[in-house]
Parts: C-alpha cells; sequence; structure tokens
C-alpha cells in the first residue's frame, strides 16, 4: 500500500496524529499528498490449469474460462489450447469453455494468455454530491435495484445474504449513525464500519469461500468472504452491490511482478459517479487508519486490478463464481493432475503518480 509524505515541518506528536487521521477533516485546510505509485502499467499474463494426464483409462475435463477486462485500458487475449472449446456468454459474462475427453497420456495448459495496458480508476469526490438517495434509487433504477439488492446462493449455502438479521440490524445502526440516506455516504460508512470490526484473514487449510453471516460471527475472512459481507451490509440498506472476481498483482523493485487470485466489490449510488453509476470498492485491504483506507482503497481500483468476472445478481452467476475445472477419470490407474497458474510477464510501470486528497474532501492524482 501507499505511505503518506507530507507534513514533517510539524512536531513529532502531531505527525503521528496526522498520520492517523489522514490529515484532511482533522485539521481544517490540510491536504494529505501520497508517495508515488504506479497508475499505468503493461504487462502479459497467463492463466488458467496446467493439465498432466497419465495412467490407462480415458478421462474428461471441464473447464470454463473467464476472459480479461480492466476498467481503464485494454486487454486482449489468445487461447493456450486451441482444440475441444467453444465461447459461451453466461450471467453476462464471457467464457471460453472446453470440454475435453482422451486417453492419452499428456501435458497441456488451459487458459489464456493476455495483454494488458491498465490504468488506475478514481471516483474523485468523496462527498458524493452526485449520487442519488436510497429512496430515490428505486424510481430511477429500478431494474438495477432489483438484481442487485437480493440474496444470492447455490443449492445449500446462502453468500450474500441481505435478509440476516444481524447484517440488517448493523446496516440501519450505521446508517442512523450516519444520518443520511445518500448512497455514496452510507456506502463509505458501511466500509468503514467493515474495516473497524472485520480482520482480513486467510483461511486456516482449504476451506473455501464463507457465507456472510460465517464472515460477521467470526469477524474475519479473505477478500471474497469480507467483499460478500459488504455487499451483503449495502443491499440490506437497499443499494445495489455486486461482487468482482479476478487477479491482483503485486510489482517488485526489480521490474517482475507476480498475480494471485483476487475479489472485490462494486456498489451502485447512481448518478455521475464512477462508471455509469458503480464505483469499485477494495474490501481486503490492510491499513490501520480508516480515513487512509477510505482514500486509497473506497471508489479506486488501481491498475494492478484484473477483471475476469462481474456479478450479474443472479444465482447462476454466483455459482459460476464458485465453480472451477471439473475432470473425470475412468480406469483404477488414470490419473488426472490440475496445477492453476498466473504468472505474469514483461511487466513495465509506464506513469506512477502522487495520490493527493484536497481539504474540500476531493481527491485526485498528480
Amino acid at each position: 500500500m501507499m505511505k503518506k509524505t507530507g507534513c514533517a515541518f510539524l512536531v513529532v506528536i502531531l505527525v503521528i496524529v496526522l498520520w492517523l487521521s489522514g490529515c484532511q477533516g482533522f485539521f481544517p485546510g490540510f491536504s494529505t499528498t501520497y508517495e508515488a505509485y504506479p497508475t499505468k502499467i503493461q504487462y502479459d499474463i497467463s492463466y488458467g490449469y496446467q493439465v498432466n494426464s497419465s495412467g490407462a483409462g480415458r478421462y474428461e475435463i471441464t473447464y470454463l474460462c473467464d476472459t480479461p477486462k480492466v476498467q481503464l485500458g485494454s486487454a486482449t487475449y489468445s487461447i493456450l489450447f486451441n482444440q475441444d472449446y467453444k465461447m459461451q456468454t453466461r450471467a453476462n459474462n464471457s467464457f471460453v469453455l472446453w470440454n475435453i475427453s482422451g486417453d492419452e497420456e499428456t501435458k497441456y495448459e488451459l487458459g489464456l494468455s493476455t495483454h494488458v495496458e491498465a490504468e488506475s480508476f478514481l471516483v474523485s469526490d468523496l462527498n458524493g454530491k452526485a449520487a442519488t438517495t436510497r429512496e430515490q434509487l428505486p424510481f430511477i433504477y429500478p431494474s438495477i435495484v432489483r438484481k442487485y439488492t437480493r440474496l444470492q446462493a447455490n443449492e445449500t449455502t446462502a453468500f450474500i445474504d441481505p435478509k440476516n438479521q444481524q447484517i440488517t440490524a448493523i446496516a440501519r445502526e450505521v446508517q442512523t449513525t450516519a444520518k443520511t440516506n445518500n448512497t455514496f455516504l452510507l456506502a463509505k460508512a458501511l466500509f468503514a464500519w467493515l474495516k473497524t470490526n472485520v480482520q482480513y484473514q486467510t483461511h486456516p487449510g482449504d476451506e473455501g469461500v464463507q457465507p456472510a453471516a460465517l464472515t460477521l460471527q467470526r469477524k474475519s475472512g479473505d477478500c471474497d468472504d469480507l467483499s460478500f459481507l459488504y455487499i451483503s451490509l449495502c443491499r440490506s440498506l437497499g443499494i445495489p452491490a455486486r461482487f468482482v472476481r479476478g487477479y491482483l498483482l503485486t510489482a517488485y523493485d526489480n521490474g517482475t511482478a507476480v498475480a494471485i487470485a483476487h475479489a472485490w466489490a462494486e456498489v451502485f449510488v447512481g448518478g455521475s459517479l464512477g462508471r455509469n453509476g458503480w464505483i469499485p470498492v477494495e474490501c481486503a485491504c490492510c491499513i490501520t487508519s480508516i480515513q487512509t483506507d477510505i482514500e486509497q482503497n473506497f471508489g479506486v481500483e488501481d491498475a494492478f486490478h484484473l477483471r475476469v468476472f462481474t456479478d450479474d445478481g443472479s444465482n447462476e452467476s454466483l455459482t459460476l463464481s464458485l465453480s472451477g475445472i471439473s475432470y473425470v477419470a475412468y480406469g483404477i490407474t488414470r490419473h488426472v493432475q490440475l496445477q492453476a497458474f498466473a504468472e505474469v510477464r514483461n511487466y513495465q510501470t509506464l506513469e506512477s503518480q502522487k495520490l493527493v486528497v484536497n481539504s474540500d474532501n476531493t481527491r485526485h492524482y498528480e
């Protein structure tokens, strides 16, 4: 994460206070400037599964591979294994679908090779002046409210659960404290509650994605879990929200980068904010100052985020997002080994800028 610079002319104790408070808002007239950070990058990434088939007997493999996208920039891809595939669109997302069967011993890669040029996406006004109110949403955007405020579940579990009594009670308490019906400000207040009360923590062992109610109970979760809980909180107030899946890059000083599977959220606040009313929210950030967290991660999708799947609010969408590669092996000696991979090459920082948060609660890159 970015670190703050500036305010160094003050006495030490004041520097510490300003660091924790985010500088602006605590002392009117102050702005906050963060260290320069890559805001425009390019790289190549290959992702998918390595398949190793050995022994005797037939096997069948099914893999639905998401295609890449970025908020600002471009992502062009080619298919790694040009056999037994077709393009599909499901739940408003595009996929490459492989259905493979065979009986030979072989190794190959199922997935995509992608060239990405990406820029950081930023909602400049943290005051939410252009956002709609909760009361206006159903009248101005009825279809979006219907699709993105409901419960989402697979056959057994409600993962996004705006009807959960505890989640609803917390959301209403946050709204009462915030004293506003502005959707942007409410979403920001719910984000602050999440970051104050729930800790980012990866799962022990190989546990799957947690439903929102369990994450609330444990007060911890990984990127999927925190996103599902945050979306549930927003939806319980009638604010549309959805999850996004993809990859998050980490770049190193030696010019290399790595990518890990990642998930985050989007909230619909209407008006002219964000992308057609949708604003990105990074729920899995680890910063001790809530104000800093808001400034860097609420309404921000930096260039290191690569999208591959965006929720359409349906149970089918949730199931597709949670599904991966599957196979069936026939024969005692037939073995199929699957290994997920995401490899980044040719990483370059094209532009680095400082995030500046002004005293009027607006922000920009410079």
